[in-house]
């Protein structure tokens, strides 16, 4: 057959045309000597960023809050033995709001010194490495005005 020879012939020069392309690796090109900036001049009166880097940004204020895990209502440190949630009535004083409650531990406890399960975890407890858990959170919040009418009047000074 006539055509199977030129098939392969054909398929040959596909396949090494695919992987015999002549690429930007195949030569090696000369290095071009570096050629230095002249120095530009700069703004009269701006200064050169010091070598300590650039300033910190103005962050927004931070304060720790110790909230309640089950309704997020905002508390009052420090936690009294019988304390309860104003807002959902869950005790305070209870594994659930401890700095080291930890599910994935075991009893529940990060704490290694305890020896035994405490359960409910929502139950007042009087464990004596109890710390309440306290997150730290930014003053997102602007001091704006008390009312509706006062913000309007604001708006003309």
């Amino acid at each position: 057959m006539p055509g199977a020879g030129g098939c392969d012939k054909m398929r040959s020069g596909m396949s090494e045309r695919k992987y015999r392309q002549r690429g930007y690796q195949d030569e090696p090109r000369p290095k071009a000597p570096k050629v230095q900036r002249a120095q530009e001049p700069r703004a009269p009166g701006r200064e050169l960023q010091s070598a300590a880097g650039p300033k910190t940004p103005n962050l927004m204020a931070s304060h720790e809050v110790f909230r309640c895990a089950r309704c997020g209502n905002r508390l009052s440190l420090p936690v009294a033995p019988d304390a309860r949630c104003s807002r959902c009535s869950v005790d305070l004083h209870a594994c659930l709001h401890c700095v080291w409650f930890d599910t994935s531990a075991r009893f529940e406890c990060a704490n290694s010194s305890v020896t035994a399960r405490v359960a409910p975890k929502d139950a007042r407890c009087t464990c004596p490495f109890f710390a309440p858990r306290t997150t730290i959170e930014r003053q997102t919040g602007t001091q704006g005005p008390t009312s509706a009418r006062q913000a309007f009047d604001d708006l003309f000074k």
